[in-house]
């Protein structure tokens, strides 16, 4: 038996690592590909429902959203590993301080973004050089989209601290509700209403605001340090700066990975609309594939968390083993399996000969490869739940970021083909990953073995 607290949580200190890591993760996976599926839906619905053009708007934005938000969606990555640090360490009242902090920090860094997205949408999607029959249909769709910015910014954070102490059950439980929820509302105002991407992106942030509400509401009515009392919420200075030391650099890599993905899907949109379907479709497959593997990036930045704050090094190297021989193995049979239903899966979200075309280019480009993703994840998450998120961010913006940049310019350029694009995603994975593997065992080598006792250095 695993020991918990309240029957929720996971004390991942303790206990035989291989199944727990499995135990942890796969609420989370199903989580996320809950949230896929239901955000497919919109891709969907639009596609069969609005037409091609209404496709490529909701397709083409996905990168400057990511953009934009993952700033403050790392900081999230920050909480967390605080949370599982004092969790580690027993310090009930500053996993308090990091739970109220944070929170407060979500709505503050949602409204920000409400007003920049809504802002500076078309000027952006203009400066990505999005098509003339698709650029104004984008731009409602952003718009709408970051007026529910605050409560995806909410649930983003509480959800953090669930994942922190264990829980993964209940985001799972209400991501499925609210999905629901989300499904409905696009056949209704899409099929019924014909509100074409205005009505996928209302029905989105109705169900955020759901989800939110619901994750909110667990962290108000649980007991122990994780408790959320609103009349407690409060900016702890101490708390943010150990936040945005640890979750700014996840930030900073995020939005010049998607930077990077910008400029790459600036060069998809020179080759037309049909292409942009075509790689929307793909990457909405592809996104199924890195959510299963992205789930031990979560887990061992928990774990490590954890463990680090319980001083169990060896643990945490276990830990490492255990996520990377799982986010191989679901890496694999992910990335594989799409490639080899392909055809039937882009089927679902176009029925256009020339959209599946161009998608399945995409999937035997990017998904088979894919589990090399899930591995440098892996090792990316490890560094930060340590303490080492600079080291990370540096070497993900140089190895795959300014990378997947510099290909553009040059063997793109060359060659301006969708083979020549995206072959650029697998190289810059093997690339980074290498690199991170090589810090990691300088960093084990010139501290771990020093800053820990031999006891310390048994204990598992």
């Amino acid at each position: 038996m695993f020991k918990t607290s309240a029957h929720r949580n996971m004390d991942m200190t303790e206990g035989p690592l291989f199944t727990k890591v499995l135990f942890f993760a796969v609420p989370i996976m199903l989580s996320g590909i809950l949230q896929l599926l239901f955000n497919a839906a919109d891709t969907i619905v639009v596609g069969r429902f609005a037409g091609s053009q209404a496709l490529a708007a909701v397709g083409s934005v996905g990168s400057l959203n990511n953009m934009i938000i993952s700033l403050f969606v790392g900081l999230s990555i920050g909480a967390n590993v605080l949370v599982a640090r004092y969790t580690g360490a027993r310090d009930n009242a500053a996993v308090s301080e990091t739970v109220h902090t944070s929170v407060l920090l979500s709505l503050v860094g949602g409204s920000f973004l409400t007003v920049v997205g809504v802002l500076l949408a078309r000027p952006l999607l203009s400066l990505m050089g999005s098509p003339d029959d698709v650029i104004n249909l984008a731009v409602l769709y952003v718009r709408i989209l970051f007026l529910g910015m605050p409560v995806q910014m909410l649930y983003n954070y509480c959800a953090a601290v669930l994942r922190a102490v264990g829980d993964t059950k209940r985001p799972l439980y209400f991501l499925t509700a609210a999905g629901v929820i989300n499904v409905i509302l696009n056949l209704i105002f899409v099929i019924v209403f014909h509100m074409s991407v205005a009505g996928v992106a209302l029905a989105t942030i109705i169900s955020q605001a759901i989800s939110a509400w619901l994750v909110t509401h667990s962290l108000m009515t649980t007991h122990g340090p994780t408790q959320l009392r609103l009349s407690r919420l409060h900016i702890n200075g101490r708390i943010l700066k150990e936040i945005i030391r640890i979750g700014l650099p996840a930030g900073i890599q995020s939005s010049v990975f998607s930077l990077s993905n910008v400029v790459i899907q600036s060069s998809v949109n020179s080759f037309g609309s049909i292409a942009i379907a075509g790689n929307a479709a793909a990457a909405n497959v592809g996104s199924f594939v890195y959510q299963a593997m992205n789930t031990f990036h979560q887990a061992i930045t928990c774990f490590a968390g954890q463990n680090i704050g319980a001083r169990k090094p060896m643990r945490i190297v276990d830990s490492i083993k255990a996520c990377m021989i799982w986010a191989l193995l679901f890496g694999m049979v992910f990335g594989w399996g799409s490639c080899l239903f392909g055809e039937t899966l882009l089927g679902f979200y176009s029925t256009d000969p020339a959209v599946i075309a161009v998608g399945m280019e995409r999937l035997f480009i990017v998904n088979g490869p894919y589990f090399i993703c899930g591995m440098m994840d892996v090792m990316t998450g490890a560094l930060r739940g340590i303490g080492y998120s600079i080291l990370p961010m540096f070497v993900s913006i140089l190895g795959a970021c300014a990378f997947r940049i510099l290909w553009v310019v040059t063997i793109f350029a060359a060659n301006p083909s969708m083979q020549s694009l995206m072959i650029s995603y697998p190289v810059s994975w093997a690339l980074t990953f290498a690199v991170l593997l090589f810090f990691f065992r300088l960093i084990w080598k010139r501290r771990f073995l020093l800053e820990f006792t031999p006891e310390e250095l048994a204990r598992r």
